[in-house]
C-alpha cells in the first residue's frame, strides 16, 4: 500500500497549490476584464475552492467509481462546516457582517436540501444530475444580480484584497491552464490512490471518500480560512466556505449523475446527508442571528462543531466495522 498512500500525499498537496494558482489567475484574468470583484468572490473563487472536489468527481465518475465523489462530496461539505470553521471560530468567534453573506447561507440550505431530496430514493439519474446543473446555474444568476445591487458590500473589500491587479492578462491566463492541467492529473492520480487502498483494505469507495479525500480535500481550505481569520476578515472566511459547499453539492454530484448514474448507498441517505443538512441549518442560523443579536459563530458553537466532527469520523470507523 506504500504506492497508493504517496500517490495520494502527493496528489493532495498538488491539489491544494493548482488549486490555489488556478483561483489566483482565473481571478485576475476576470479582474483584467473589469468584472467586480464582488462577483468574482461569489463565483470564480467559490469554482475554485471546490475545483479539487469537482475533478475528483469527473475522474472518479468517469472510472466507474462514483462512491469516492459522493462520498467526498458530502464529507468535504462536512469537514468544511464541522472542521474548518469549529476550528477558526475556537481560535477567535467569527462575527457575520457582510448582507450578501447573510442571503447566500439560506440559498445554501435550499441547495442541500435539493440535492438530497434527490438522493432519498438511492439512485441518481441523469434527469437528477441535469436538475442540480441547472439550480446550479440559477444560483449563479443570482449571484450576478447580488453583486450588482450590492456592489459596496463588506466581503467585496476583502476579495479586492486578495486580487491581483499587477498580473496581466496572458501570464494570468498561461497560470490558470497550468493549474487546471495539474488538477487534472492530480485528482486522477488521487482517485487511483484511493480505490488501491480501499481494496487493500477491504473498505468501502464510500468511506475513503468521506473521511481520508474529504479532509484532505478540505485541508487547504482550512489554511486559508486561518489566513483570513488572521487578516481579521471573517466575512471572507467564512463566504469561501459557503461558495465551496455550493459547488459541492450541486455541481459535484450532478456531475457524478450525468457521467455516472446508479444506484446510491442507502448509508448516503440515512447518515451522510442527514450530518451534513443538520451542519448547514446550524452554521445559517449561528450566522443570521436570532433574537434580535447579530449573526457570528462562538468558541461554544465552534466547540460543537468540531464535537460532532469527531463524533462523526468516529461513526464512520464503528460502521464500517472498524471494532468488528
Amino acid at each position: 500500500m506504500l504506492l497508493p498512500i504517496f500517490a495520494i500525499v502527493i496528489s493532495l498537496a498538488l491539489l491544494a497549490i493548482s488549486a490555489d494558482k488556478f483561483v489566483d489567475g482565473a481571478s485576475a484574468v476576470a479582474s483584467n476584464f473589469g468584472i467586480s470583484p464582488l462577483l468574482i468572490g461569489l463565483t470564480i473563487v467559490s469554482f475554485g475552492t471546490s475545483a479539487p472536489e469537482i475533478m475528483i468527481a469527473v475522474m472518479s465518475a468517469s472510472g466507474d467509481n462514483p462512491g469516492i465523489a459522493i462520498g467526498n462530496a458530502l464529507g468535504s461539505n462536512i469537514a468544511n462546516i464541522a472542521l474548518i470553521l469549529g476550528i477558526a471560530s475556537i481560535i477567535i468567534p467569527l462575527p457575520v457582517a457582510s448582507t450578501v453573506l447573510r442571503r447566500e447561507l439560506p440559498l445554501l440550505l435550499a441547495a442541500v436540501l435539493f440535492s438530497c431530496a434527490l438522493l432519498l430514493d438511492l439512485h441518481l439519474s441523469v434527469a437528477d444530475g441535469i436538475a442540480m446543473l441547472v439550480t446550479l446555474m440559477l444560483c449563479l444568476v443570482w449571484m450576478i444580480y447580488q453583486s450588482k445591487s450590492q456592489p459596496n458590500d463588506i466581503i467585496a473589500d476583502e476579495y479586492q484584497d486578495h486580487l491581483d491587479s499587477e498580473s496581466n492578462t496572458r501570464s494570468a491566463m498561461i497560470i490558470t491552464i497550468a493549474a487546471l492541467v495539474v488538477l487534472l492529473i492530480s485528482s486522477k492520480t488521487l482517485v487511483w490512490g484511493a480505490v488501491e487502498i480501499a481494496r487493500a483494505a477491504n473498505v468501502s469507495e464510500l468511506m475513503i471518500g468521506l473521511s481520508i479525500i474529504a479532509v484532505g480535500t478540505s485541508l487547504p481550505e482550512l489554511a486559508a480560512t486561518l489566513a483570513c481569520i488572521k487578516r481579521q476578515e471573517y466575512d471572507l472566511a467564512i463566504g469561501n466556505v459557503v461558495g465551496s459547499n455550493l459547488f459541492n453539492a450541486l455541481a459535484v454530484l450532478g456531475l457524478v449523475a450525468v457521467l455516472a448514474p446508479g444506484d446510491v448507498d442507502a448509508m448516503v441517505r440515512n447518515r451522510d446527508a442527514v450530518v451534513q443538512v443538520a451542519l448547514t441549518i446550524a452554521l445559517l442560523i449561528f450566522c443570521i442571528g436570532l433574537r434580535g443579536k447579530d449573526g457570528r459563530i462562538n468558541r461554544f458553537e465552534g466547540l460543537a462543531f468540531v464535537s460532532a466532527f469527531v463524533a462523526y469520523q468516529w461513526l464512520l470507523y464503528l460502521q464500517e466495522g472498524g471494532v468488528s
